[in-house]
């Protein structure tokens, strides 16, 4: 059943980046992008997690830790930045920044000795990373920070621009689609949460949740039912 949870998380994450990709080459627009980059990110994070449940691999241990520890939920919040701030430069500004801190965290996990020792398949990587990467690990010490600003962003952009449409009394189902994408980004939140307190075994769960609730909430803001011109200012 662990080995099932990340798999379904992959194929779902990957239908969802490969909707978000194709919908940036449609339509344009830099949110869809760094959504999509931040997918990515996603959906390698959680098959490195399917991977490690059969055999030990160094670099996808560290992929995992990048992807799925690090970075995929700052990722996405930036795209939502990018979609809801009127002031690009800003925008740009905190992608500078993000990306220069993800070259960093890059650096640092993959110069990081890792005791390998320590891996046992028959447990989840987020219930025995604590024993694999060194608690002295400088990565470690960053991987808060771009949580923290994941967190915000995509949870506080999703109520925002669902508050936005309530307000105006248009497109129910864009206000419903933010929702859903708030409520899988607070389970990501929580997932991260829950292995901080030593529950790792219960990531998996959240991160299937998360994926479910994000990709509906994006099908449900993009469906073409009930939409207006006039709402056109929070599209997805």
């Amino acid at each position: 059943m662990i080995r099932l949870l990340p798999i379904a998380s992959s194929v779902i994450i990957v239908s969802f980046a490969v909707m978000v990709f194709r919908r940036y080459l449609q339509r344009g627009g830099a949110h869809l992008l760094v959504w999509g980059i931040g997918l990515t990110m996603f959906g390698i994070g959680s098959f490195s997690e399917a991977y490690s449940t059969f055999a030990w691999s160094p670099t996808v241990f560290r992929l995992w830790y990048l992807t799925g520890a690090i970075l995929n939920a700052a990722w996405l919040g930036q795209g939502t930045v990018f979609l809801l701030s009127r002031r690009r430069g800003t925008a740009r500004a905190l992608l500078v920044l993000l990306v220069l801190g993800s070259i960093l965290a890059t650096w640092f996990i993959f110069t990081t000795p890792l005791n390998a020792t320590r891996f046992n398949s028959d447990e989840t990587l987020s219930a025995q990373y604590r024993e694999i990467l060194p608690r002295a690990a400088t990565v470690r010490r960053l991987t808060p920070i771009f949580n923290i600003y994941g967190l915000l962003t995509l949870v506080g952009g999703a109520l925002y621009s669902a508050w936005l449409l309530w307000r105006k009394e248009i497109v129910p189902n864009r206000v419903l689609g933010n929702l859903l994408i708030a409520v899988g980004a607070l389970a990501l939140g929580f997932a991260s949460v829950l292995v901080r307190l030593g529950l790792g075994d219960y990531l998996y769960v959240a991160e299937l949740i998360a994926a479910i609730f994000m990709f509906g909430g994006f099908l449900l803001a993009t469906s073409r039912t009930g939409l207006s011109t006039a709402a056109a200012v929070s599209s997805p």
